[in-house]
């Protein structure tokens, strides 16, 4: 009863307040923002949910000064929908009266230890127990990322929410991407669906969970399972993959993780590679997912016409056009060719990359991309130098794939690289990006592995406008030339070339490893795959 009494008082007397205040998140450091509202008494920093997510609270023609003066410096801010300015100093005439409230409460110490939201560390009980201290969480910021990072230093690696919308889960990541951290509810899902899954992930993660309040009679103990994906022998057949051996049918190994064969054409200057790609022998493909459809991503049919290339030699793309997207269905494989033809008086040769239906061998087969390949040229960047580029702002990536997915272009875990983000006055942007685990050896035989290349160019968003507004996928690219292979993180630049974007990516030595001229997006329909 006392603990319901503080919570009624407190929000009752919050809404008593006059209106007229709000919030504003501003994707910057607190030491920045606290610069920026220096010798203010109107206005202050309400939390703090990540090293570079912080939400300044106050009257909001003051909240309109503060965002545009971040706006102008090319920082992204957003106005969150609140009814007051909570932890501001408009809080302030209600302190008073709820002082008044809780020294008629009862405090008892915690039985469980509590990361205090005020100190950002782990609290005293006795510090709980001091009605001082809830008038003081009324008023100060709310330091959700000092908490985070005191539990991570006391030895907690597994963060479950149980709460509405999964929105702190993503805090928590921001703070400690290492961490495992689990949501319990999701918007846009059922709840009893995502709390099973929020529980299955955690077991996954090496938690424990009593399940015999769910089961109920039907927990009768542990069940056998097959023994392939826990012991040491295995009763399924393997799918065909690169790895057959397809000499002993006159052809020759491709030595690529898409494709199984190649052939240079007798009496010609050409060559046929084919392959088969499929959810089951690709499984980090079902992760990169337009409009409903598991689709090959650009950047694999750039890395198969690549590979098909150096079959006479290094090579770049001069020029690469997705005709149409190469849709993978959930179960089978597509059979895939990838054609190179002779070279020409100007030293290009031409390529195409072409599928056709796995159940019909007379199918007709689909033109996916086609193009032209010339000889490889040196580097002509050297690098990106400092690192992380001076004089950038960094960009707040907090739910940067949800709103992604909320414009069908649904990322799994194998697409989800982008770590970081700069911008530039000048409208350069930088990023960071990583290839999440999967599997062994997932740069084993890739020029570039496609998922971290379509991870560097997820951040072409941040980009000066192209007089378009809905999401992008890659739709001609122009000179793309890998200079280095293995790579598994890349730091990014990406500039505007006219209505086009020029990518410069290098490893973490500054060794480049992948260039493009120019890349085309095409903006994609509500029904589009």
């Amino acid at each position: 009863s006392d603990a319901a009494a503080l919570v009624a008082a407190r929000g009752r007397l919050m809404q008593a307040l006059p209106a007229g205040g709000g919030m504003l998140a501003v994707a910057a450091s607190e030491c920045d923002v606290a610069d920026s509202i220096a010798g203010r008494t109107d206005i202050g920093i309400a939390a703090v949910n990540g090293p570079t997510s912080i939400v300044v609270s106050g009257p909001v023609d003051a909240l309109d000064e503060i965002e545009d003066s971040w706006r102008d410096r090319g920082v992204r801010v957003r106005r969150l929908t609140v009814s007051h300015a909570f932890h501001s100093p408009l809080m302030e005439p209600m302190l008073a009266e709820f002082r008044t409230v809780l020294d008629g409460l009862t405090f008892a110490a915690p039985l469980l230890p509590v990361v205090s939201n005020v100190t950002g560390a782990i609290a005293d009980p006795a510090e709980l127990t001091d009605p001082d201290y809830w008038v003081r969480h009324v008023r100060q910021a709310v330091r959700f990322a000092d908490g985070v990072t005191a539990l991570r230093d006391d030895g907690v690696d597994t963060f479950l929410e149980i709460g509405p919308r999964g929105v702190l889960t993503a805090l928590v990541r921001d703070t400690a991407d290492t961490a495992t951290a689990v949501a319990t509810q999701r918007a846009d899902r059922p709840e009893p669906r995502a709390l099973l899954t929020g529980l299955a992930e955690l077991v996954a993660a090496g938690g424990h969970v009593d399940w015999t309040p769910v089961l109920g009679g039907a927990a009768t103990g542990p069940v056998d399972l097959p023994t392939y994906a826990f012991g040491g022998e295995r009763y399924w057949l393997r799918p065909a993959g690169p790895s057959a051996d397809v000499t002993r049918a006159g052809l020759g190994a491709a030595g690529h993780p898409l494709l199984a064969a190649a052939v240079r054409l007798a009496g010609e200057d050409a060559a046929v590679l084919t392959g088969r790609l499929s959810l089951a022998a690709h499984p980090w493909l079902a992760d990169h997912v337009v409009g409903g459809a598991v689709l090959v991503p650009g950047t694999a049919l750039v890395e198969l016409a690549l590979r098909a290339g150096e079959e006479f030699g290094p090579c770049r793309i001069g020029e690469l056009t997705v005709v149409t997207p190469l849709v993978l269905p959930e179960r089978g494989a597509v059979p895939v060719q990838v054609r190179v033809g002779p070279r020409d008086d100007t030293g290009r040769r031409a390529v195409t990359v072409h599928s056709q239906p796995d159940d019909d061998p007379d199918g007709e087969w689909t033109r996916h991309a086609e193009g032209l390949l010339t000889a490889a040229t040196p580097a002509g960047d050297t690098g990106l130098g400092a690192w992380p580029p001076p004089h950038a702002t960094e960009t707040d990536l907090t739910g940067w794939y949800d709103a992604l997915a909320g414009h069908g272009m649904t990322y799994g875990p194998a697409f989800q690289g982008l770590r970081r983000a700069w911008t530039t006055g000048d409208g350069t942007v930088y990023a960071e990006v990583t290839l999440p685990a999967t599997g062994p050896d997932r740069t084993a035989g890739f020029g570039v592995h496609p998922a971290l290349l379509d991870a560097a160019l997820h951040p072409a968003a941040l980009l000066p406008g192209d007089g378009t507004t809905g999401p992008k996928a890659p739709f001609a690219f122009t000179g793309v030339q890998v200079h280095a292979v293995d790579a598994d993180t890349l730091r990014v630049r990406l500039t505007r070339a006219g209505t086009a974007v020029r990518l410069l990516a290098v490893d973490p030595t500054d060794r480049p490893v992948v260039t493009v001229d120019a890349l085309v997006l095409r903006e994609l329909s509500g029904a589009e795959p």
